[in-house]
């Protein structure tokens, strides 16, 4: 699991496959990723949760990557990344005008990506106390307030037990990430998870993954975010 300090990504493309790809990519080499598939969903992200460094794919339908850089840079200072099928000095140009700090014209490979996003993250300012992290996640039509530990749907409070307060906790700190069955029983503790030995365990984690999916999910024996990861865990997927 990355550790507290690494830098948070925001990776907005309206390619679901190159998201994941890039995402996985990106937490295999020690950020946290966060993704949104356009710019409307990209602003729903922004207003509750603060990043370290943008990834900003140019050619999206509605809202293109250089008037969403422009509508940032009106509120914030946040490094961005463009990424863009269109190479040419124009096309940089106006990237770089909009206020991006830099560009990466597509395809490319997803080393120089990693490689350009600490140069980036070398020449942010150091003076900040410390790196700004998530307040709010959204999943789905819920809100998680992170501190506060609360579930919303709109104003509306959902009550979780302990054990499922618990566990939607650490699904918040580590979205995105495979939590393994046995991760999860050491943290909820044994006791908590249940009794049986290693085996019983394990399935008592899997009936509060049940009861939480209940709570989260508007179908929840066809999870959308609190995922299965075969052989290996489960997952949280925000939005």
């Amino acid at each position: 699991m990355p550790e507290d300090t690494a830098p948070h990504l925001l990776v907005i493309d309206d390619d679901s496959r190159i998201r994941s790809l890039l995402q996985k990519y990106l937490m295999r080499n020690g950020f946290w990723v966060t993704t949104a598939r356009d710019a409307v969903h990209a602003r729903r992200v922004l207003a509750g949760l603060a990043f370290d460094l943008i990834v900003l794919d140019v050619m999206m339908p509605g809202e293109d990557g250089i008037t969403l850089t422009r509508a940032i840079r009106q509120s914030s200072d946040v490094p961005i990344l463009l990424l863009t099928a269109r190479g040419g000095p124009e096309d940089r140009i106006d990237g770089l005008e909009a206020g991006a700090d830099d560009y990466l014209p597509k395809p490319f490979e997803p080393r120089e990506l990693v490689l350009r996003i600490n140069a980036i993250l070398r020449r942010s300012p150091s003076d900040a106390a410390e790196p700004l992290r998530p307040q709010l996640l959204f999943i789905g039509a819920l809100r998680y307030d992170i501190e506060k530990g609360e579930l919303k749907r709109g104003d509306t409070p959902i009550r979780l037990t302990q054990t499922e307060a618990a566990l939607m906790r650490l699904f918040a700190q580590h979205s995105g990430e495979v939590l393994s069955r046995e991760a999860l029983v050491d943290y909820l503790g044994r006791d908590r998870a249940g009794h049986g030995g290693e085996v019983g365990q394990e399935r008592a984690v899997d009936v509060q993954i049940t009861r939480l999916r209940r709570k989260i999910e508007a179908d929840p024996k066809s999870p959308r975010h609190l995922q299965t990861v075969r052989g290996a865990g489960y997952m949280l997927v925000v939005e």
